[in-house]
């Protein structure tokens, strides 16, 4: 049926089908083959960049664990035998949070949970900071409420030891 069909078709008209074919072939393959492997060859190059970026951050990284664990092995020396109970305790009163401390209980074994009530934010994101760089403890859970008075909060920390 489709041979006869080709060769009722004028010379000309042979040709131009032809062409087409071949033309709808080519942008076929180029659709179906060339242009996903081009996408896919773009997206792996931009993922080795970033891959390559992150390495470079790594090790950069890599160059300041030696002083981050004589930091960390100072900070257990400068605790002086003190529990985190009452490291979290004396801390904040050097911070000048005394008066606003109102509880410090045990969490765990390795943490503890302080409560402040009309502490100033600021005073209280700067005593976190310094137990993380003075003696390697973290806040693993903040929680603060807005207290009557221009920053001043309600909060509850967890510290933990690292």
């Amino acid at each position: 049926m489709m041979r006869a069909r080709w060769n009722a078709l004028a010379p000309r008209e042979q040709q131009v089908l032809g062409v087409g074919a071949i033309v709808v072939a080519l942008l076929l393959g180029w659709a179906l083959l060339w242009q996903p492997l081009a996408q896919a060859r773009a997206r792996l190059a931009q993922r080795v960049s970033t891959d390559r970026s992150a390495l470079a951050s790594m090790r950069a990284a890599q160059s300041e664990l030696p002083a981050l664990s004589a930091a960390a092995s100072r900070a257990a020396v400068d605790r002086q035998g003190k529990s985190l109970l009452a490291l979290a305790d004396a801390s904040a009163r050097n911070a000048g949070l005394g008066n606003v401390l109102k509880r410090v209980e045990p969490a765990s074994a390795r943490s503890v949970r302080v409560s402040f009530e009309a502490a100033n934010f600021d005073q209280l994101v700067g005593w976190i900071e310094n137990l993380a760089r003075d003696y390697a403890v973290e806040a693993s859970d903040l929680s603060a409420d807005r207290a009557e008075g221009m920053g001043l909060v309600n909060a509850r920390v967890t510290l933990e030891e690292h």
